[in-house]
């Protein structure tokens, strides 16, 4: 039995699809994450009871401080990106997390460098915060094991391919890290929006892209490009096919980065039918209701979409497009630096 309903949300479920592919479902995936990262800084003396901790975030890790917090007598305070919905704020009120959310903005890409500059002001204004990093301390990376573990132990000993949205680069980065112990032959394939610098794509842009944190308009740490063998580049309508084939045929209700997996995944899966393929869903599907779900007549054809295959970034092409990157460094324009 679990003392916190965060030890429960942090524990996903492997579903298998068939054909060689499983969904790994998370109610709320950075939950995971959070918790093992407050716990190691409990555990190390960085924090102490009482502090107050503080991130940027899209939603989704905002949700899962919020519970660490919660668990183990800390403070929270959010700056939140505009793309977090009601219910979360909600939540994240009772639970008694402050949240401030920066100016709207035409452009998530600015909304991201907007919550950053305002995580500094903070910190000048409160210097005992601490700041979770959550996009650059690999602290992130801990509470993966024992999802890594649990993907072992369920799909062993067929080949593995992960598939996930790459975002602050933990979760998938952490998964193939783990996975790689044991089985060095596992592959990692990371999903990205059109627009993201991470892997070098934000000159081309989708003007319906939604993907909240599966993107970057600033380098983060936590990306570890040299883990990665493919990447693929999804648009909004490519996305939207995923996530709504998803739900219809094995009636999993998952984000809209859940479906661009999905896609991704399922057409790995084809091409390579003696490996288990395991794409990540990372929340459910609830806070895209209106702006996904309820769009679902629009969805094309998943079974009629392909990628592109490209050599350079620079030959994106929408709505969905494919590398081979084959472990390479950062592009130039994607390192972090650290300041």
């Amino acid at each position: 039995m679990d003392d916190h309903v965060c030890e429960t949300l942090g524990r996903p479920d492997l579903i298998d699809l068939g054909g060689g592919l499983a969904c790994l479902r998370f109610e709320s995936m950075k939950v995971a994450s959070a918790v093992a990262a407050v716990r190691h800084l409990l555990d190390t003396g960085t924090v102490r009871p009482g502090d107050t901790l503080m991130d940027s975030s899209s939603g989704i890790y905002a949700y899962g401080l919020a519970l660490a917090c919660h668990r183990y007598g800390l403070r929270c305070h959010i700056v939140g990106s505009t793309t977090i919905d009601r219910t979360t704020r909600v939540q994240l009120e009772i639970l008694g997390a402050t949240l401030e959310q920066v100016p709207p903005s035409d452009d998530l890409r600015f909304d991201q460098s907007r919550r950053v500059a305002r995580v500094r002001e903070l910190l000048t204004e409160h210097p005992d915060y601490h700041w979770m990093r959550q996009y650059h301390d690999s602290v992130h990376y801990l509470g993966y094991r024992a999802v890594a573990d649990q993907i072992a132990k369920e799909c062993d000993p067929t080949p593995l391919t992960v598939v996930g949205g790459v975002g602050s680069g933990a979760s998938t980065g952490a998964l193939a890290t783990f996975l790689r112990e044991r089985a060095p032959d596992t592959a990692l394939v990371g999903v990205q929006p059109f627009g993201s610098v991470t892997f070098g794509g934000e000159a081309v842009r989708d003007k319906e892209i939604i993907i909240a944190g599966i993107g970057s308009s600033i380098p983060f740490g936590n990306v570890d490009h040299t883990l990665y063998d493919v990447v693929h580049w999804v648009g909004f309508d490519a996305a939207l096919a995923g996530s709504v084939e998803l739900l219809r045929r094995h009636a999993v209700f998952a984000g809209l980065s859940g479906g661009a997996a999905h896609l991704v995944a399922r057409w790995e899966a084809r091409r390579a039918p003696e490996r288990r393929v395991v794409f990540v869903a990372a929340d459910t599907g609830h806070r895209y209701v209106e702006s996904v779900f309820a769009r679902h007549e629009e969805a094309p054809d998943m079974g009629a979409l392909a990628p592109t295959a490209i050599g350079d970034p620079d030959d994106l092409v929408p709505p969905w497009s494919r590398m081979e990157w084959g472990r390479a460094p950062a592009p130039a324009r994607a390192v972090h630096v650290e300041d």
